[in-house]
C-alpha cells in the first residue's frame, strides 16, 4: 500500500494553476502522480475556500 505524503505548498499552487487552466481532474492526478481522491479533496477545500495565495521564494 501506498504511503500518503502531504502536499506542499508548490503542489498545491501547479493543482490550482491546471485547473484554471482547464485541465481535467483525469490529467491532473496523473500528470502528478498522485491519487485522485488527493486532487478532488484539495480542489474542493483548498480552492472552493479561496486559500491560495502563490508560494513564495524562501530566503
Amino acid at each position: 500500500m501506498k504511503r500518503y505524503t502531504q502536499l506542499n505548498c508548490e503542489q498545491r499552487y501547479h493543482i490550482y494553476l491546471l485547473n484554471k487552466q482547464g485541465y481535467s481532474q483525469t490529467f491532473i492526478y496523473k500528470s502528478m502522480n498522485r491519487d485522485k481522491s488527493t486532487i478532488s479533496i484539495e480542489l474542493s477545500a483548498t480552492l472552493a475556500k479561496k486559500r491560495l495565495s502563490p508560494p513564495t521564494k524562501e530566503k
